[in-house]
């Protein structure tokens, strides 16, 4: 069993390292994976790549997915979660600067779990990854791992 890991599919360093100030700062003290862009996300979650040999049955608690991302889209990266047996379930939060109807819609008809607009202010950010880090990772039941 994994030890609660946390996804961060964020290719932006002022974003990833805020994302992670912001857990931190909400004593959310989980293991947080980081990959910079799309295509990494994928060889983590199925242990190709650089991530060959990865036990891929160790799935994250939660992926939180930008959709901007270089090599592979967000809404790539959740097309081919959800297109996966293995990985179909996995939470995901998409944790976004883009607030476009088009990027919500798309995210949700691929099966994203929630969509989150990422807000300017340190303080509304922190308590935004407070509030998701309290129901994603304490409050949801998340589907056993098979």
């Amino acid at each position: 069993m994994n030890d609660k890991i946390i996804l961060l599919v964020e290719d932006n360093a002022d974003d990833e390292t805020l994302t992670i100030r912001a857990l931190k700062k909400n004593n959310i003290r989980n293991e947080v994976v980081v990959a910079r862009d799309g295509a990494e996300a994928i060889d983590y979650l199925f242990g190709q790549g650089a991530h060959e040999g990865r036990d891929t049955s160790a799935l994250p608690q939660i992926v939180l997915l930008d959709l901007k991302l270089p090599k592979v889209s967000g809404l790539d990266v959740l097309r081919r979660i959800r297109a996966d047996t293995r990985t179909k379930r996995l939470p995901v939060v998409i944790l976004t600067s883009s607030k476009q109807d088009s990027d919500v819609l798309d995210g949700y008809d691929l099966g994203a779990n929630s969509y989150i607009q990422k807000p300017v202010d340190f303080t509304a950010f922190a308590e935004a990854v407070r509030q998701l880090g309290l129901y994603w990772l304490v409050l949801n039941e998340a589907p056993p791992q098979q």
